[in-house]
């Protein structure tokens, strides 16, 4: 297969106004927000509710298991309901449940309250992706949502900032209260801005339409392909971002949270970036990006690797692997999505699984390595994960579709 995909034609005029779009990536932001503010908050729900440290991690598991069931039982839905009223429902069960947790005094109270916001932030958060490539047309379909994409990245980037910001003038229990009072001013402004779509709903009783994610694992050859791309970045992503933290808290670093926290801001200009391989999936240059965007991905971990001789070299290291990862995601999705416009609820679904597998199979090598061989060890394992990635791209060309 061709490097370059066939021009897709004359570039009609935009159906998505630049306010709509904007909109998109901040709804898309303060939604996925949700699902991480407690990461930096930890330390005082362990104290409030005393909960040993051993166990607090039971509250990102909540939250991380809710976005899992999200993906399989609610995002399908945006196929079959009417997407704009299923986003108010969720917008507004979404605030209650944020509401449930800064009142929550018990710790059964805590965890289902966590529970229901990875569930209905993961929701609105991938259906806001898939209403973002219905509302547009295929020749800016990769722009727009590029740009949702973008907010989702600078969202669970600066989650963990305002969460410590907000904890730290106020208390843990106001960055809920907040973000509840947040979630209705987003459904209010979702439900007077989101324009009416084509009736491309399904047919299919909610139980047909689970079972139907299946087939489109088994025929989609699109989404088989750039699922197992996204497995692996995913998967080099998480081994750099989960391992981080242990040579960075140790000598002769031994810098604080915060410090490492301020890391993950680098990673804005992968956001930015995001955008712009949209872009070019939209003018039919898809694959040809995602080769540069793989190459960047595996010549990070040069600098990554060299960590111990200066933090402007981390620095350096983050900008390329968080450009390339988030050129990839764009481009997945904006690909993904060019072959069942009637599917794009389920597509983001399926699609995501390939994210949540990767990621949790990442973190756990990490770790692993870091114990095994040190940061040494976890670049090499990156960089063999990533350069994975690239040679499987290559080999798919020719089974791609056009």
């Amino acid at each position: 297969m061709s490097m370059m995909e066939p021009f897709p034609g004359a570039v009609a005029a935009p159906r998505v106004p630049p306010r709509l779009v904007a909109l998109f990536a901040c709804g898309s932001g303060l939604s996925v927000a949700n699902v991480y503010y407690a990461q930096p908050l930890l330390g005082s729900l362990a104290a409030d509710f005393a909960i040993s440290p051993a166990a607090i991690g039971g509250v990102i598991t909540a939250t991380q298991a809710g976005s899992i069931v999200a993906l399989l039982m609610l995002v399908p839905l945006g196929d079959r309901l009417d997407r704009r009223r299923l986003m108010l429902v969720q917008a507004v069960l979404l605030a209650l449940a944020l509401a449930c947790v800064a009142m929550a005094r018990q710790t059964a109270l805590l965890l289902a309250g966590m529970l229901a916001v990875g569930l209905l932030g993961t929701a609105m958060t991938q259906g806001l992706i898939a209403t973002a490539a219905s509302a547009a047309d295929a020749s800016e379909r990769g722009r727009v949502v590029g740009a949702a994409q973008g907010g989702v990245v600078i969202g669970l980037l600066l989650a963990r900032v305002l969460a410590g910001l907000v904890a730290d003038a106020a208390g843990w229990r106001w960055v809920y209260l907040l973000s509840a009072a947040t979630m209705l001013a987003l459904a209010a402004l979702l439900w007077t801005a989101l324009p009416a779509q084509a009736r491309t709903r399904s047919g299919l009783s909610y139980g047909a339409l689970l079972l139907s994610m299946l087939d489109l694992l088994r025929h989609e050859r699109m989404l088989q392909i750039r699922g197992v791309i996204a497995l692996l970045m995913f998967a080099a992503f998480s081994i750099f971002w989960s391992a981080l933290v242990l040579p960075l808290s140790a000598a002769p670093f031994a810098l604080s949270h915060s410090a490492i926290g301020a890391f993950g801001l680098v990673g804005v200009a992968g956001a930015l970036a995001a955008g712009k391989a949209g872009n070019w999936a939209d003018r039919g240059l898809g694959q040809r990006a995602t080769g540069i965007a793989l190459g960047l991905l595996v010549l990070a971990w040069l600098p990554l690797g060299l960590l111990h001789r200066s933090l402007w070299l981390l620095g350096l290291g983050i900008v390329l692997l968080d450009i390339g990862a988030q050129a990839i995601q764009v481009l997945n999705q904006s690909m993904i999505f060019r072959s069942r416009p009637d599917a794009h609820s389920r597509l983001v679904g399926c699609y995501m699984l390939f994210y949540a597998v990767g990621s949790g199979a990442g973190a756990l090598a990490a770790t692993a390595m870091y114990a095994a061989a040190g940061w040494t060890g976890v670049c090499v394992l990156g960089a063999a994960v990533s350069a994975l990635a690239a040679v499987f791209w290559a080999l798919s060309l020719r089974w791609t579709p056009p």
